[in-house]
């Protein structure tokens, strides 16, 4: 049996994600019109979760993915979107921990954090200027011919020859 590459959905992982994707459900009491011929069936969703792991693991934009695999990029990033808004990936998320839980055990009295993942954009208040700023002069550096820029000329008009 070949190895699965490591964005391919295997049918046992499958069977984990299934439950938690949202049905598609037409609203009952709204009346649809569609031109005979119009439009596209919804794609299925495990290939749109193919294509979310896809991208998730190759680090690719949305607009990178392979159109002959996936279809549509906008279309798997619309449902990404819609799924991320019903709270699929979180129940994931939740889901996988607590399984490792079960496996091997999460420590979960000793915890962190690593800070610098995101800026801290109110931190330069209480620690002060940065270390490696203190000797900068603040002013820009003179232009290697020695004055500051100016066009060579002042103003023209387009229809004037140069």
């Amino acid at each position: 049996m070949a190895k699965a590459k490591a964005w391919e959905v295997t049918d046992e992982f499958w069977s984990r994600v299934e439950p938690l994707i949202p049905l598609r459900r037409r609203v009952a009491d709204q009346t649809y019109t569609r031109k005979s011929g119009g439009g596209r069936k919804p794609k299925d969703p495990r290939l749109v979760f193919e294509g979310i792991v896809f991208v998730l693991r190759t680090g690719c934009q949305w607009k990178a993915l392979p159109a002959e695999r996936y279809g549509s990029a906008s279309a798997i990033h619309a449902r990404f979107l819609e799924w991320e808004k019903a709270g699929v990936f979180e129940a994931l998320w939740k889901l996988g921990l607590a399984e490792y839980d079960e496996f091997e055990g999460i420590a979960w009295r000793w915890q962190s954090i690593d800070g610098a993942m995101m800026k801290a954009p109110l931190a330069q208040e209480s620690v002060g200027p940065n270390p490696t700023d203190r000797e900068k002069e603040w002013e820009q550096a003179p232009s290697a011919g020695g004055r500051s820029w100016c066009p060579v000329v002042a103003r023209r008009d387009r229809g004037q020859p140069a």
